[in-house]
């Protein structure tokens, strides 16, 4: 029957021919290189030969996969159906209300709601984002605050996707929005205590840079609105919070190395916000606040993997913090809960997050239990300061999510959701996860996270998909996926790479793979993949790779090494002209940027930089079949990096493999927005995957 069917498909016609982009030689002089690009001209969304390029990749896209548009769709209702249409998130409580956000059937978007006192209650809606988003291509609403007396909702909204949010104010007495909408703002913002003023951040509408915090007061024009503080060094960002002890507004200045925060009184917002520490390179710290104290979690006096110290309110700087959790070499500290009898510990050892608890006067002390192998665990939504109830989830490559409420003080768990499958025949017992180890060309040891469906064979007969990301310090825990089922449904294996350049193993594996020992980060990969290939998990032939963003720069550097290892490679808005684009300081994120790739003004890291930089180490090799996808409007990547690394690889690749760009026409660097249109985007991926094992059913 499969062959019968495959038979039946309506394969592309060999003629169609993708299309080609013109050349415009540019000379990039820096030092003593003159780079020549081709496909500079690209670089311009409003020019019309740009987008007339662009769609025509696109039809050449759905040309060539004409005939699997029929498997995508039963993939996207594959997945679709397995998904809770009708569902609400676990309540929480503050000042007096509950706070549910929930999903209808066939609706794309979330529906807030709240009720007063009592889950019994009549609910009020605060948002229907179904109805907020009728006449957009793209929606998302986020950052929702309510006011103190709980008379006002303050949100953001971004229909471009080019993470320049508006925000608005209404009045939830009167069910009124009101007129005095802030433009061009990162979509942050902050009540104070008196219910009429609200600090937020203001972008730079060209770099996207979050560099100024403004004071808006309600009834008033934003045009008015007070500039409170303006980061002017270019390689930091900004934005406003509030304490869970509602009692500081606290702005914070950051840069991939250093931060510094400032603070004022939320009961007195006319004040002036007074320096917490001045600003030390290579100083970096977050602060919570707790009675008469601030606790700080810090990386001073060499910790790397951080420490825990506090000060008095009233003396804040540097030299009055004393230690509370002393910094240990094997352990990361990553958070810290606050609650009135209890101070709750996030931390990762050997790979795996733990959660520690004690109580303030030192009478408990203990770790949550868990004893998988590979799992995701972490402290979810904790506003109330006043209780005895954690609230953290968990999940794992085999294990779906659960919200769990736990009782520090009598040790109860108490599971609020479960994620359900509506998939009869799922049961988490027919899928295996496994943590291995692959030695990287210096001797390191990577961790590999992988999963599978009970029954199958290490014969290096099965198709494995590794994901991989390893930049900024982000680590990317294992977790369970519904779409995935239909890939380990269908024999794949489905593995991520826990390379250099995350924290999955502490501060200093981000260490040693960002600046000048980024290429750790790709001979991870590379090693990780030879481990599974000579552990018989996969083949060359059947060997597949995902990266998307700083991870899509990686899928370009390792196909540039090793492009033998993989027969296809996703690469989703993958940032890979990397010394161009860092040495443009009108680009959105790139000034903020140096401390993790490197500033290609200084000779080292730009000929560093240009050495593993995919679009200028595109050579002419046999290379995977790919798909790269972007956004129009991406905020982060830019589209052009994508179109002109693609252009390139056409002109230079020996092979007669597949090459697709898709771009998202309407969206930016998150994709489709909607739960349902987000699964059409999968689905695409996965049957690009399925095309090429032949797996049509």
């Amino acid at each position: 029957m499969f062959v019968s069917l495959y038979k039946k498909m309506k394969l592309p016609s060999k003629t169609i021919s993708p299309p080609t982009a013109k050349k415009i030689p540019t000379n990039l002089i820096k030092f003593d290189s003159n780079r020549v690009d081709d496909y500079f001209w690209l670089n311009n969304r409003d020019d019309s030969e740009v987008i007339d390029y662009l769609e025509k990749e696109n039809d050449y896209y759905e040309k060539m996969t004409s005939h699997t548009k029929g498997f995508q769709e039963k993939i996207f209702k594959e997945i679709k159906n397995k998904i809770k249409e009708e569902d609400q998130s676990v309540p929480y409580f503050l000042n007096s209300y509950w706070y549910i956000t929930k999903f209808e059937k066939d609706k794309d978007y979330p529906i807030y709601i709240r009720k007063k006192d009592f889950l019994e209650s009549k609910e009020q809606i605060l948002f229907d984002c179904n109805a907020l988003a009728k006449n957009h291509d793209f929606f998302n609403l986020s950052n929702i605050k309510i006011s103190p007396n709980n008379k006002f909702v303050a949100y953001s909204i971004d229909t471009v996707s080019r993470r320049l949010y508006t925000i608005k104010i209404k009045n939830l007495e009167t069910e009124e929005v009101l007129s005095e909408s802030i433009y061009n703002s990162s979509g942050n913002f902050s009540w104070a205590n008196d219910n009429k003023t609200l600090f937020y951040t203001k972008r730079d509408i060209k770099t996207l840079r979050n560099d100024k915090i403004y004071k808006h007061t309600l009834g008033e024009n934003s045009n008015k609105d007070k500039l409170v503080f303006h980061e002017k060094d270019n390689t930091f960002y900004t934005s406003v919070s509030k304490s869970k002890s509602n009692k500081y507004i606290i702005i914070s200045s950051y840069s991939t190395l250093t931060s510094e925060f400032q603070f004022l009184d939320a009961d007195n917002p006319k004040e002036n916000f007074k320096l917490f520490s001045k600003r030390k390179r290579g100083l970096e710290y977050t602060i919570s606040h707790f009675e008469k104290d601030f606790y700080i979690i810090t990386n001073t006096d060499n910790s790397k993997n951080y420490k825990l110290m506090k000060t008095s309110v009233f003396n804040t700087e540097y030299i009055y913090w004393n230690d509370v959790i002393k910094h240990r070499e094997d352990v990361l500290l990553e958070g810290i809960d606050i609650f009135k009898d209890f101070l709750v510990i996030s931390e990762r050892f050997n790979g795996l997050s733990r959660i520690n608890i004690k109580k303030w006067d030192n009478s408990e002390n203990y770790y949550l239990d868990f004893t998988s192998k590979t799992y995701s665990l972490y402290t979810t939504t904790n506003v109330d300061f006043d209780t005895n109830i954690l609230r953290y989830g968990f999940n794992s490559l085999t294990d779906p999510s659960c919200v769990v409420d736990f009782n520090m003080e009598t040790k109860e768990k108490t599971i609020r959701k479960q994620q359900e499958v509506l998939d009869s025949g799922f049961k988490k017992e027919n899928y295996i996860s496994e943590r291995v180890w692959a030695k990287s060309i210096d001797g390191v040891k990577i961790p590999i996270s992988i999963v599978y469906k009970k029954g199958l064979k290490k014969n290096g007969k099965n198709p494995l998909l590794l994901y991989g990301y390893g930049s900024y310090g982000n680590t990317i825990d294992p977790y369970f996926s519904i779409g995935r089922l239909s890939l380990l449904d269908r024999g794949f294996i489905f593995g991520i790479a826990h390379v250099r350049g995350s924290e999955y193993m502490g501060r200093e594996w981000y260490e040693n793979g960002k600046l000048l020992k980024k290429k750790n980060t790709f001979n991870d990969f590379i090693s990780c993949t030879k481990y599974l290939i000579s552990h018989g998990y996969t083949n060359a032939k059947q060997s597949y790779a995902y990266g998307g963003s700083a991870g899509g720069l990686l899928m370009g550097s390792v196909i540039n090494l090793a492009p033998e290892l993989y027969n296809g490679v996703i690469s989703a808005v993958p940032f890979v002209d990397v010394v161009t684009t860092m040495l443009d300081e009108s680009i959105p994120l790139t000034t903020g940027e140096y401390d993790e790739w490197g500033n290609p003004n200084e000779k080292k890291y730009f000929d560093y930089i240009l050495s593993y930089s995919p679009y200028d180490n595109v050579l002419g090799l046999n290379y995977p079949n790919m798909l790269v996808t972007t956004g129009l409007h991406d905020s982060q990547v830019q589209y052009w990096e994508p179109a002109k690394w693609v252009a390139k690889l056409r002109e230079l690749k020996k092979d007669n493999n597949l090459l697709f760009l898709n771009t998202n026409m309407d969206s930016g660097h998150g994709g489709a927005s909607g739960r349902f249109e987000a699964l059409k985007e999968v689905a695409k991926e996965y049957t690009f995957l399925f095309d090429l094992e032949k797996i049509h059913n």
